[in-house]
């Protein structure tokens, strides 16, 4: 699932087959942003900013949002593309190198200077060279939703998905419904980068220490499995912001009460 991690190595990825060479094709195919032509420009830096891609090119930015299924292939020109053509939403060709983005959620092209109309109301970024602790910590803080909630809410803190705020949790030893007012929201998030940090540059992310299939998760998509901490079986259930927002969340009872 594609989550702060994934999308930094994404932007790392595209940066060093891209950055410092001239766009020789460009195809954006979403309304919006379909007839955008930057041909000719160069490639100037790929970020990561939460969960948002940012590819500045020229004196604009190819911003996209990876959501649930989008990803992002680099290819040599010419080589077989590993997803199906129709899914793509946005190719961007240089001459060493194609970067194509695929059931992308979120695409858009837009001056550079206008990036805060996209991610200027993102919180600290557990990944950028900005992190603020004392900041993450105060936004969540003063929220009083369900912990589970204030995690994934990127105004808080940027680059938190489903899978790290369950884990993170279940870690520190926090009921996911506890109101985020109510737990120690600077030590949660230092666990929090401490956890995203390791696994910045692995494929297959571990939360338990443990790189092996089917070990790396303490209660993740675990339910009704015994916790490898107590023996416990892993509940599970839905919370979120809205109806529309909803994610699952898993729990050891006796671990988190």
């Amino acid at each position: 699932m594609p989550e702060g991690d994934t999308v930094f190595r994404a932007a790392r990825t595209i940066g060093d087959a891209l950055v410092g060479h001239e766009v020789t094709r460009f195809d954006i195919r979403v309304p919006g942003s379909a007839t955008a032509d930057l041909r000719g420009e160069r490639v100037h830096s790929s970020i990561a900013r939460g969960k948002h891609l940012l590819l500045r090119v020229g004196e604009h930015t190819l911003h996209s949002h990876l959501k649930m299924e989008g990803r992002w292939h680099v290819y040599r020109p010419g080589q077989r593309w590993r997803a199906p053509a129709f899914q793509a939403r946005a190719i961007v060709g240089t001459a060493p190198a194609d970067a194509v983005g695929f059931e992308l959620a979120m695409v858009e092209v837009l001056p550079t200077a206008d990036e805060d109309r996209l991610v200027g109301h993102l919180g600290p970024d557990l990944l950028g060279p900005d992190w603020d602790l004392a900041e993450a910590s105060r936004r969540v803080a003063a929220d009083t939703r369900a912990a589970h909630v204030a995690l994934l809410d990127q105004r808080n803190v940027a680059g938190l998905g489903n899978v790290y705020a369950n884990e993170l949790l279940f870690v520190r030893g926090i009921l996911p419904t506890t109101p985020a007012n109510e737990i120690d929201a600077t030590a949660v998030l230092e666990t929090g980068y401490r956890m995203i940090q390791a696994n910045r540059d692995r494929s297959a992310r571990t939360f338990t220490g443990i790189d092996r299939p089917g070990q790396r998760m303490w209660v993740y998509r675990r339910e009704g499995k015994p916790c490898r901490r107590c023996g416990t079986l892993i509940e599970t259930d839905e919370i979120g912001a809205l109806p529309t927002s909803e994610r699952l969340i898993f729990w050891c009872p006796r671990c988190q009460s």
